[in-house]
């Protein structure tokens, strides 16, 4: 049997790079899909590469910094699908710049998106869960999150912050049967490295002990093995995906 057969999994920044291979790996291990993104084509998109690998699939346009938008779907899910047993905080943003150039509209931002939105998505399942009994919330932080980065103030502030939650709310949902854990990937070609030039990516690449960077479908990969219950006491954990980058 699929590993996450029936499981009604929700998940954010599902229209591209790591999100949209989660939600495809997802759909291709039996779970039923909700693809959140900001972007009605986006989000149309996925959903039609879901059902087309046979999984029933939904979709909602979600900016995660608005709230209302955040309790609107997460009602809708429970209305249509019954329960929600898989939250994948993926939604996330880079704006970069050295501390000294860095604009308050850039900090902000980030803070707003990659922060805030996680708190309010799981904010707005964990009530759901608590009465189910049983749940998973999964989080994107980042080895940036844990060794920070250069010209990344705020979104190496997020990804640390991201691991704060998820420490805090493993203790204060695990006793509910909710396990919550976080995914640290090292460096992934994915849209969000579009903008760094071919030099600084041959030089990331140097650095990583097996010489490449990551695929989306490799992360997507480890947070199907958390949401299954083959990692049923797994619990509070940082999981770094990286090639070895940081060893």
């Amino acid at each position: 049997m699929p590993r996450l057969q029936g499981k009604v999994s929700l998940i954010t920044g599902a229209a591209q790079g790591i999100g949209l291979a989660t939600a495809l790996k997802f759909a291709q291990e039996g779970a039923t899909v909700v693809v959140c993104d900001i972007k009605q084509a986006g989000v149309d998109a996925a959903v039609a590469q879901c059902q087309a690998a046979g999984a029933t699939a939904i979709g909602f346009v979600l900016d995660v910094t608005q709230r209302d938008m955040v309790d609107a779907v997460v009602a809708q899910v429970k209305a249509r699908l019954g329960r929600i047993d898989v939250l994948v905080n993926n939604a996330g943003i880079t704006q970069d710049a050295r501390l000294q150039k860095m604009t308050l509209e850039q900090f902000d931002r980030v803070i707003d998106v990659n922060l805030r939105g996680v708190f309010h998505c799981t904010q707005a399942v964990a009530d759901t869960m608590v009465a189910q009994g049983n749940g998973v919330i999964l989080n994107a932080s980042s080895v940036v999150g844990i060794y920070g980065n250069f010209g990344q103030t705020n979104y190496a502030a997020t990804k640390f912050g991201v691991i704060g939650f998820t420490k805090t709310w493993s203790r204060e949902l695990g006793p509910k049967g909710i396990r919550v854990n976080a995914v640290a990937p090292g460096f992934v070609e994915t849209p969000i490295l579009s903008t760094i030039p071919d030099k600084v990516l041959d030089e990331m690449r140097a650095h990583v002990p097996l010489k490449r960077l990551g695929k989306p479908a490799e992360i997507a990969n480890v947070y199907a093995f958390l949401a299954s219950d083959e990692a049923s006491y797994v619990n509070g954990a940082v999981l770094e995906v990286s090639g070895g980058m940081t060893v």
